[in-house]
């Protein structure tokens, strides 16, 4: 089964090249989605084997994110891996995100850092831990993060599950409408390098927290 690996990306030159680098070793295609970045992030790319993918403004992550999900449709992968640009996760797990997504016939495997919660700032550790028990009293799902942008999505979630956000909310909206349309979603534990990534996530703690919650709402 061929899975790519997706990369979201806006104002990363900082971090992208060892990021994409890294799971290149993987021997996976590659579409980064260049999300209207002012910076050298694309620049940065040249030589290297990735399709690259460029919004000509700052959309947000889940418009990037529907990017990315458009194009491995239409390229017939079975499979997409997301990694954030900023250098936070353990791309290592790559192998085994996949594997444990594929035995398990899940449609969307997280990559959870709940060991590490306690390292998170305020209103991520705190709505982190609410979203998680929220969502298993609702659906019945025992994952352990909900925020994670380190995920596996298999074709069928992603073909199948229609999205409308834009921004950080994107990956709660993909999660409660897969539940609803019959996928399951489970979540393996996978240590970050960052839990947090305050110093590197364009992640606004007041105004994105507050837009994750209300689409949980929404969708309940």
């Amino acid at each position: 089964m061929a899975t790519c690996i997706l990369i979201p990306a806006y104002n990363a030159e900082k971090t992208i090249p060892a990021v994409v680098r890294e799971c290149l070793e993987h021997g996976l295609p590659i579409v980064l989605v260049d999300d209207g970045s002012t910076d050298a992030t694309s620049a940065l790319l040249s030589g290297l084997p990735v399709t690259l993918l460029k919004h000509e403004r700052n959309l947000g992550k889940g418009a990037a994110l529907k990017t990315g999900f458009a194009w491995a449709i239409q390229a017939g992968f079975d499979g997409v891996v997301t990694v954030d640009a900023d250098g936070q996760h353990d791309v290592s797990a790559i192998p085994l995100l996949i594997a444990s997504a594929q035995g398990g016939k899940w449609g969307i495997l997280i990559a959870s850092r709940h060991t590490q919660f306690e390292e998170m700032a305020g209103l991520r550790k705190i709505w982190n831990r609410i979203g998680v028990w929220c969502i298993w009293k609702r659906t019945g799902f025992e994952i352990t993060d909900s925020q994670s942008g380190f995920r596996y999505y298999s074709r069928e979630v992603v073909k199948n599950v229609s999205l409308n956000s834009n921004g950080y909310a994107l990956e709660m909206e993909i999660f409660l409408k897969a539940w609803k349309s019959g996928f399951t979603v489970g979540s393996l534990p996978v240590a970050a390098r960052v839990a947090d990534g305050r110093s590197t996530s364009h992640y606004r703690p007041v105004k994105d927290t507050f837009t994750i919650s209300m689409t949980f709402l929404r969708n309940m």
